[in-house]
């Protein structure tokens, strides 16, 4: 049996400087800004609105979860993929992405489900399980440790395992 991905909460555990002026655990707890969907479970960890950032700056979310970061910034995200089997990726990727702050990004396509593109540039990690990254003229299968330069272009996701994937992304915004 394994962990459903609506479980997959996440700790967030923040630095910080007390009025001394000496290191300090400013922040821990589960994060709050979190979106449920079919196709994913996204946990924002952090998000910056220009780079370079101030050393102490706050997250600049709000509470609010978005694949699509700030002009000039990013975001970091924990997200968790069910296995493809436990839902209909035709039908319901673009009401997934349009949850997470994303539904621009979805892209028309009778042959691949969930096709959409972003103008950012990403950097993926595989944490747990095994996640397929699918673009229109290929595929490969990713495993923990394994990461993945996602470069603007078109793509998707496909958990094809019987149990969940968890990534960690950070989405930095970029220019066509």
């Amino acid at each position: 049996m394994f962990k459903r991905h609506e479980d997959a909460f996440v700790r967030r555990v923040v630095a910080g400087v007390d009025d001394r002026g000496r290191s300090v655990i400013a922040e821990d707890e589960q994060v709050t800004s979190r979106v449920q969907t079919d196709a994913f479970t996204i946990n924002q960890i952090w998000q910056t609105d220009s780079l370079p950032p101030h050393v102490l700056s706050d997250d600049t979310s709000n509470g609010a979860v978005s694949i699509t970061p700030p002009p000039h910034g990013f975001v970091y995200l924990v997200t968790t993929f069910p296995p493809d089997s436990s839902w209909d990726p035709t039908a319901g990727y673009r009401d997934a992405l349009a949850a997470s702050g994303g539904g621009d990004a979805f892209v028309e396509n009778e042959e691949i489900a969930g096709l959409h593109e972003t103008d950012t540039v990403d950097i993926i990690t595989v944490i747990a399980g095994e996640i397929v990254a699918v673009v229109e003229e290929g595929e490969v299968a990713l495993r923990p440790g394994d990461s993945f330069v996602q470069r603007g272009t078109r793509h998707t996701w496909s958990n094809r395992s019987d149990q969940p994937c968890t990534i960690v992304a950070v989405m930095m915004s970029a220019t066509r």
